[in-house]
């Protein structure tokens, strides 16, 4: 038993723990730096509004799963919420410009194949869940073309319940006006609404689950089409 605790105490005191639990806090003051600073800017830009962050448990893992209009996607689901989130994001996000690389990592986010099949970020994805983070996935795959939610791939039922974790559906309504993929720039203006759905569980099916999850999403973007 005492070298079991001893052992435990060399572990909690090691460099490479110290390290660890250094760099999160670094990266937390980073992301809520970050946070403030899209508050702040954000109003500049557009009229932006969220509904249903009540939705979003306090603590635990929970996947987000959202509509995707623009780039700015991940920090209009973001900027409204208490908690870190963490992104899954296509591959070739990476391989950009440097520091933009550097820029998307120190906001956890991690690599997904372009085609969306990759064993590795799906594990990477329940991992971080079952860690208690949030973690953001756009589940069709790609931005819009048109404005309307596209199809809903069914792996969001695998990570949810390989992981134990609630899925909250999430809608962006605006963004694909303010930045849609034809354009390099964005327009500043348009009012840009995000809405959180109420938590599901992947207790049936997969088939079952997506529908479930995919008609969430349509009443919450017909929800905030009704907001002006």
């Amino acid at each position: 038993m005492w070298k079991r605790l001893l052992n435990d105490c060399c572990k909690k005191s090691s460099p490479q723990v110290e390290y660890e639990k250094s760099v999160e806090v670094l990266r937390a003051v980073w992301y809520g730096f970050l946070r403030i600073l899209a508050q702040l800017v954000f109003p500049a830009f557009w009229r932006y509004r969220s509904f249903g962050r009540e939705n979003i448990p306090d603590s635990g893992g929970v996947l987000i799963v959202s509509n995707h209009q623009s780039y700015a996607d991940p920090l209009l689901i973001g900027v409204g919420l208490n908690r870190q989130i963490h992104i899954m994001a296509r591959r070739s996000l990476f391989h950009k410009h440097v520091l933009f690389r550097w820029l998307i990592l120190s906001l956890n986010a991690f690599p997904l194949n372009n085609n969306g099949s990759d064993v590795g970020a799906i594990k990477e994805a329940i991992r971080r869940l079952k860690r208690g983070n949030l973690v953001l996935m756009f589940p069709e795959g790609t931005r819009t073309e048109d404005g309307s939610i596209g199809e809903i791939h069914p792996g969001i039922a695998a990570i949810a319940k390989r992981s134990c974790t609630p899925v909250v559906p999430a809608v962006i309504d605006g963004a694909f006006e303010t930045w849609p993929r034809t354009r390099k720039l964005f327009r500043f203006g348009p009012a840009v609404k995000v809405a959180f759905g109420r938590p599901l569980y992947c207790d049936g099916s997969a088939e079952e689950f997506t529908k479930e999850v995919a008609s969430d999403m349509l009443r919450l973007q017909s929800f905030l089409k009704s907001k002006c």
